[in-house]
């Protein structure tokens, strides 16, 4: 089995989307900062509510999917066909954006603390102009794996694989056959989990720091920062200073041209165009003749 090195660091940049929510970007933060098939991830942590109160109104989206992680607050979800979903402390939202859909993200509390990712993955080429659609997953449908030496692991997509057991997430299934784990790692302990060859892979720590890398030569990842791994066929990841908590994200890579612009992400220059022309006119979350 070979160990995967942290090959690049992407610390998070402060900024801000929405209607002036704060966050931090790391995978995305420029054209040159992703990783196929992930576009973006953002990280949003506050006890602030002027840093979240006025949300994400009404937007676009064509080409790709997003993935909401709340860790901490409420958030509710309504799109132009008429859904509605509440995404609660330790829920997640996995939306399919496909061809189109007009959607918004209003924080549902006034006060405390507001906590959590969102997530864009790319959709291939042929999948991009599919219908749009979503789920919610309320937090009793994410499995919570305890394992030795106190490592909690909540598996929201794809299957936990540890001396064994195979505890598989809520979503399966999809063509990029994403990973997307939550790990809890307290001091002294030690995470090694299977990455499939050819998958591209990154790990984000958002609280304390760990060490990324075979035993013999780790490398220090601190908060708020991605480590985007080498080739291989197992990620390590052991307790640095106290402990840490971080997500894994593994998908297998489409090679596919990538020209975004803003809420849309397509293949070509001329898709982006028609995107915009479509939101225009309407035709953006039409279902075609």
């Amino acid at each position: 089995m070979t160990i995967r090195t942290m090959q690049r660091v992407i610390e998070a940049i402060p900024t801000s989307d929405g209607a002036g929510v704060k966050l931090r970007r790391s995978i995305g933060q420029s054209p040159g900062a992703r990783l196929d098939p992930f576009l973006m991830l953002d990280h949003f942590s506050t006890e602030n509510p002027d840093d979240y109160i006025a949300g994400f109104p009404a937007h676009p989206h064509r080409g790709f999917e997003t993935v909401t992680y709340m860790l901490d607050g409420h958030l509710r979800h309504e799109d132009h066909l008429g859904h509605t979903g509440d995404l609660r402390s330790g829920g997640v939202q996995w939306m399919t954006a496909g061809r189109g859909i007009i959607h918004s993200e209003m924080p549902q509390q006034e006060q405390g603390r507001m906590r959590g990712f969102q997530l864009w993955i790319n959709l291939p080429a042929r999948e991009k102009m599919k219908p749009a659609g979503y789920r919610d997953i309320q937090p009793e449908e994410i499995p919570a794996v305890d394992l030795p030496g106190g490592v909690r692991v909540k598996v929201i997509a794809g299957t936990l694989r540890v001396d064994g057991g195979l505890t598989p997430g809520p979503i399966q299934g999809i063509t990029t056959d994403p990973l997307y784990l939550d790990v809890a790692l307290p001091e002294n302990a030690r995470f090694t989990h299977a990455i499939p060859a050819g998958h591209h892979a990154f790990l984000y720590v958002f609280e304390g720091r760990v060490n990324v890398g075979p035993a013999d030569a780790p490398r220090a990842l601190g908060v708020h920062a991605a480590g985007v791994l080498s080739e291989g066929d197992a990620v390590e990841v052991a307790d640095s200073a106290g402990g840490g908590r971080f997500i894994l994200l593994a998908a297998r890579p489409l090679r596919e041209p990538v020209v975004q612009y803003g809420p849309f992400v397509m293949n070509t220059v001329e898709e982006i165009e028609r995107a915009i022309r479509d939101y225009q006119d309407g035709a953006l979350t039409r279902a075609p003749a």
